[in-house]
């Protein structure tokens, strides 16, 4: 059923679809289905080679990144490393020292007051970081605004506690501990020979549709590591991710830094309820799995997890392939959802 629903939606969702449901810590179903690159370019002209997908495919995984910058800095706040509810100002005084109140809770939580996003690709490369950090507020501080800028703090502040690159925490705190060996930024040769196309983009000096290389113009102006997006994974990294939050924190984290995680952080003024970098009853994500917790990534990419229905659910779509605002993709998550909610009744 689970290769039937995507089947219905490649080519014209997305040119490739990976998608694995876990009840219970177990695959109860799996389907890769479409091709790795299609389109030559933009104007939907055919490659004349064209690789089926692999089940073991690398995607961009767009904003699925910021749950990992959030476990960072959960793993870090285990370590004692910093508190939840530090001022961002202890890390960040010239960017922040005017704005103490402004917390860490506040980067995870949308509340910092922050705007959407920062675009800096035609600044110059060396005020590219000053430029992001030293964003102004938007609005007031408690207001929910999905922003990537505060995120890209987040991971920043997640730097300067962690003492290493974004890139190194994530490794050394999140996928070294938890297996996840083809979950990276900037993937290497072999890695991006797996990759999957995203988007036609002319302005980076490429005849050929990206792949390999991120997709989001600020985390690529950055150099392709930041807390909002940047990561590229596999659907069994996803699920053995996944699975490790719904257990509890499988090493990374403490059950205890994981059920605040998931607690409902009280914020009003969203279409679902936020949690610490992660989305809980989020329609748009979770489809019928009404209080599971997920994210999506602007790629087609999401990620959810239901711990009452011991449900893990990976999808990973290169929506955006060979240009973004295909229709579909909401469709397609809440298709897969509703077959993830009939296994998992199937098993009881």
């Amino acid at each position: 059923m689970l290769e039937r629903i995507l089947r219905a939606a490649v080519p014209e969702v997305a040119s490739a679809a990976v998608a694995l449901i876990a009840v219970d810590g177990r695959t109860a179903a799996a389907a890769a289905v479409g091709e790795a690159v299609r389109y030559a370019d933009g104007s939907g002209r055919l490659l004349p080679e064209r690789p089926p997908v692999a089940a073991d495919a690398l995607f961009d995984i767009a904003s699925i990144t910021k749950l990992f910058t959030t476990v960072v800095l959960l793993a870090l706040a285990d370590a004692g490393r910093l508190a939840l509810d530090d001022p961002v100002a202890a890390w960040l005084p010239r960017h922040y020292g005017h704005r103490p109140e402004v917390t860490i809770r506040h980067l995870l939580t949308h509340t910092a007051g922050l705007p959407p996003g920062r675009r800096v690709e035609h600044e110059p490369e060396d005020a590219r970081w000053e430029l992001v950090l030293s964003t102004p507020q938007a609005g007031p501080v408690g207001a929910h605004v999905y922003s990537d800028v505060g995120m890209i703090t987040a991971g920043r502040v997640a730097e300067l506690a962690g003492g290493a690159p974004l890139d190194v925490l994530v490794r050394d705190l999140v996928t070294a501990p938890l297996g996840l060996a083809d979950t990276v930024f900037r993937p290497g040769p072999a890695l991006r020979e797996r990759a999957v196309a995203t988007e036609y983009k002319p302005e980076r000096d490429t005849i050929a549709c990206v792949r390999g290389e991120v997709h989001d113009e600020t985390a690529y102006a950055l150099g392709g590591v930041a807390g909002h997006a940047g990561l590229f994974s596999t659907a069994a990294d996803l699920l053995r991710f996944g699975e490790a939050l719904r257990t509890g924190g499988g090493g990374a984290l403490s059950p205890a830094a994981v059920a605040e995680m998931l607690r409902d952080q009280g914020v009003t003024g969203a279409a679902y309820r936020q949690g610490l970098g992660i989305r809980i009853g989020d329609p748009a994500i979770v489809g019928p799995l009404r209080d599971a917790a997920g994210h999506s990534g602007f790629t087609g990419t999401s990620l959810v997890i239901d711990p009452a229905r011991r449900l893990t659910v990976v999808l990973l779509t290169n929506n955006v392939h060979p240009l973004r605002g295909r229709p579909g993709i909401r469709e397609l998550r809440t298709a897969v959802a509703a077959e993830a909610l009939r296994l998992a009744g199937s098993s009881r």
